[in-house]
């Protein structure tokens, strides 16, 4: 079975714990089995190849997700998007990947199923059944249904008759969402089963489409709509199979926090008089909470909330107010964290923390307008300035020349601070090779 995952966000939802570039999937605020902690991303891949041991697994994502999909997942193998544009396009693109880049024949079957999920093992397993809608030629599109288990404005619907879809609804009011489960309607889960061939025929429509790199290309010009809107809301053929579990979007705080394992995470103080409140910290300085009830508060780099756990499910446009860098972000070699910044047209500075795992390289090239300083707080390693290698060590410090090519080698965790000056935004994307 081909199964690709999307990986998509703004990183709004869950703010300020999510940003741009650590969407809600990737925090790590579940634990699994043996207790560890783990993100929506770990646990699907998790639960869907202890079902599915041989499924062909790919990841969607945009590009500046790359470094965290391969820092949680491993070797796992990507379709990587240029922009963000929705899912019709994710799903062109993919679809585009399977067919001209791993081969695999128009009549080929795959699901698309968001990688932010939270269900049981039953769901990873009609995976397959409801790829069978499509392979044995019974509709042209396979979708999955969860029962509603209560009347909900946050999801949309799938409508039935005669065991067919007939049709959908989205995110109405509670109380014709209550008409609609009484009529047999199921919450959609956003999965879809497609033939390769399917979806290359829709996008045709838009683009010349001989190639993954052609439609790579012309991803700008293809419609920036979810595939339900553009494909799904116009097909007359959709079977869909029925799954009787839990479901759950944990896209909100709210929703969050009633699968959370701990009520405080991080150096937290909590008055005995505070109910049903979450306390998440993510900085080195302490938080007290004293009696607050139906609560979460959050401390993190880039931000804090404090909110009822009503009232956060709407929190996500005063979010989008917010325009600033991201302040803390995982990179494929390790992590790291601003600790001030300073913009402005003349003269910026920047100064962060950077983690590098041991065995890790991170490597960069400094630009014309940025002058840079780094010192090793801890650990050793190698610092390679265009093709000189020199060993750094605690308390060792270096200036990068401009336009220089350089890079960190960890032979040991290697924790470093580096301060950058320059004219205008000092961006870390500007900089990763």
């Amino acid at each position: 079975m081909n199964v690709v995952l999307l990986s998509g966000g703004s990183g709004k939802r869950l703010w300020p714990l999510s940003n741009e570039m650590q969407s809600k999937q990737f925090l790590k605020l579940l634990k699994n089995d043996d207790d560890v902690y783990e993100s929506m991303v770990q646990r699907v891949v998790r639960q869907l190849t202890s079902v599915h041991k041989k499924a062909n697994l790919f990841v969607s994502c945009n590009m500046s997700q790359e470094d965290i999909v391969k820092r949680q997942l491993g070797a796992i193998e990507t379709i990587l998007e240029p922009s963000r544009r929705n899912t019709f396009p994710a799903i062109a693109l993919a679809a585009a990947y399977l067919h001209f880049e791993k081969n695999l024949d128009r009549e080929q079957v795959f699901v698309v199923c968001p990688i932010d999920v939270f269900a049981e093992s039953e769901y990873f397993e009609l995976l397959k059944n409801t790829a069978e809608l499509v392979g044995s030629n019974q509709h042209n599109i396979g979708l999955m249904g969860a029962l509603p288990s209560y009347p909900s404005a946050k999801y949309g619907y799938i409508l039935r008759s005669g065991g067919v879809v007939s049709g959908f609804v989205e995110k109405p009011p509670e109380s014709k969402a209550a008409e609609l489960i009484a009529g047999g309607a199921l919450w959609n889960c956003g999965v879809f089963a497609l033939k390769i061939g399917y979806v290359l025929d829709i996008v045709k429509k838009y683009i010349y489409s001989d190639s993954f790199e052609s439609v790579f290309e012309q991803y700008g010009e293809l419609p920036k709509i979810s595939f339900d809107y553009e494909v799904v809301e116009k097909e007359a053929s959709i079977g869909a199979v029925t799954y009787g579990g839990i479901w759950k979007d944990l896209g909100t705080w709210n929703t969050l926090t009633e699968e959370m394992n701990d009520s405080n995470v991080g150096s937290v103080l909590v008055s005995e008089n505070c109910k049903d409140t979450h306390v998440l910290n993510m900085l080195n300085t302490p938080v007290i909470v004293q009696d607050i009830n139906d609560a979460v508060i959050v401390a993190s780099h880039d931000g804090i909330l404090v909110s009822s756990k009503q009232g956060s499910s709407f929190m996500k446009p005063l979010a989008e107010q917010i325009s600033q860098r991201p302040m803390y972000e995982q990179r494929r070699w390790g992590d790291y964290r601003v600790l001030d910044y300073k913009q402005n047209a003349g003269n910026s500075s920047l100064v962060k923390r950077i983690r590098i795992d041991a065995g890790q390289t991170m490597t960069r090239k400094s630009c014309g307008s940025r002058s840079e300083v780094w010192v090793v707080v801890s650990g050793k390693g190698i610092l390679t300035v265009d093709a000189v290698d020199s060993v750094v060590s605690t308390g060792s410090m270096a200036e990068i020349p401009q336009n220089a090519e350089y890079s960190f080698l960890a032979a040991t965790e290697l924790e470093l601070i580096e301060i950058q000056f320059g004219a205008g935004a000092l961006e870390e994307e500007e900089a990763v090779l």
